[in-house]
């Protein structure tokens, strides 16, 4: 396995984490969970390569389709995110067209956020339920003001984020967007980990969002305002990362509020997320029950 898969999900409500093998699933929980207990311990150790070595013999413990996904990361410190970080969508801004000096940030919270192939949940309080199919970066190494030279040697792996957003509600108040950020189950991150070994992973990739099969979003993340070693250096300039800290680092144009007039998603739609060697995280919608 070049690039395992590290994935965290349960069964029946209790809580693992493993290798996704095709469509197997290793159980690595079970034979480390006392010196690991999730996939935050096991980053923290700067133990992903340790941990992929000790699959490198063993067969799947059961079928991926016996498992629900959850976020890679279980109970993050931090999940920071970034906005307007592409051109295209800084100019939706009709109101500042130059790109700003330093990126916009926010808080989400994990409950806002569920795994691959599980549905995002449209509220009853708005039908505006919205898309924005993001790269993810987890920190691996603990760092305070870090210097954009070194940033890189802060991931520890790689994820994907569908940033989901209950559009009216980002202008509930007048200066922030938190609100609409952070409905329980409106957004979804993963499907797994991939290690963080190469510039080169996160260079100049691509990056789409489909709905039904229809591309909507679409870039690459040279063309990103603030690149990632910024992102870094900027947020640990005023807060220290830890470890399993979260930072979901900006959408391409064309979610659904960009379109006259909006298409907001529906029960029954399918959001794909995708990025080149990464891979493909899925959701559908649903309304809450």
């Amino acid at each position: 396995m070049s690039r395992p898969r590290f994935i965290s999900y349960s069964i029946n409500g209790r809580h693992f984490y493993g290798i996704l093998d095709g469509e197997g699933v290793i159980d690595l929980s079970s034979r480390h969970g006392s010196r690991w207990p999730t996939l935050r311990e096991v980053i923290a150790d700067g133990a992903l390569a340790e941990l992929a070595e000790s699959a490198r013999d063993l067969s799947p413990d059961l079928s991926a389709a016996e498992i629900t996904y959850e976020i890679p990361i279980p109970s993050p410190e931090k999940i920071i995110c970034v906005g307007v970080n592409f051109p295209d969508r800084n100019e939706e801004y009709k109101d500042s067209q130059a790109a700003p000096p330093n990126p916009s940030l926010f808080i989400r919270f994990p409950r806002s956020f569920t795994g691959h192939n599980q549905p995002l949940i449209r509220p009853p309080e708005s039908p505006q339920l919205d898309y924005e199919g993001e790269i993810v970066i987890v920190i691996g190494k603990a760092g305070r003001r870090i210097p954009e030279v070194q940033a890189l040697d802060h991931i520890a792996a790689l994820s994907l984020c569908n940033e989901g957003t209950i559009r009216d509600w980002v202008r509930h108040a007048k200066f922030n967007v938190t609100q609409g950020k952070n409905f329980d189950t409106t957004g979804s991150i993963g499907p797994w980990l991939i290690p963080f070994t190469d510039k080169d992973q996160i260079a100049d990739i691509k990056l789409e969002t489909r709905v039904n099969g229809e591309v909507r979003q679409q870039d690459r993340t040279s063309r990103m305002i603030f690149s990632f070693r910024k992102i870094i250096n900027y947020i640990s300039t005023f807060m220290t990362l830890v470890p399993g800290d979260v930072i979901v680092t900006g959408t391409p144009t064309g979610a659904g509020a960009r379109f006259d007039p909006p298409i907001w998603l529906k029960p029954g739609d399918i959001v794909e997320v995708e990025a080149e060697g990464i891979g493909m995280l899925r959701n559908t919608i649903a309304d809450e029950v």
